[in-house]
């Protein structure tokens, strides 16, 4: 699912906290590299096969007339509308990236001493149980 992520456009960033999400189809992209760099279309098919999407209005004609899409990588894509539903709710709200302190440690986070990691590492050497005290 990771190979398969977007980018966040920056609105979408502050908004729900998140750098990157798996793309879905009917998301809309704008394309960052390539020939296409700027075109923005909705995801009609993500070709989990050949890591690539098919992106609605990008396609170039064949000899014979005919259409085809071009495949895009999504590392390539940057993701300008989601299309919301409670999955992907769910998965926006694990993801979501919290604020960081100051600190090397999180509020409520206890250094151990010196005394008690010794004490650590010799049980851990000589497999004795250790109760801590703090």
């Amino acid at each position: 699912r990771r190979i398969m992520s977007c980018h966040l456009s920056k609105d979408l960033k502050n908004q729900y906290h998140v750098r990157a999400i798996p793309v879905r189809k009917d998301d809309e992209v704008q394309v960052m590299r390539g020939n296409n760099k700027g075109k923005k279309g909705k995801v009609m098919h993500v070709y989990r096969k050949r890591w690539c999407l098919h992106i609605e209005k990008i396609t170039k004609d064949k000899a014979n007339g005919t259409q085809v899409q071009i495949p895009i990588h999504p590392s390539k894509c940057q993701i300008v509308s989601l299309k919301l539903d409670k999955d992907r709710k769910k998965i926006l709200e694990k993801k979501k990236v919290v604020e960081k302190g100051k600190g090397k440690y999180k509020a409520g986070a206890v250094d151990m001493g010196l005394d008690q990691k010794l004490l650590l590492f010799t049980s851990l050497q000589h497999e004795i149980p250790v109760s801590y005290t703090h």
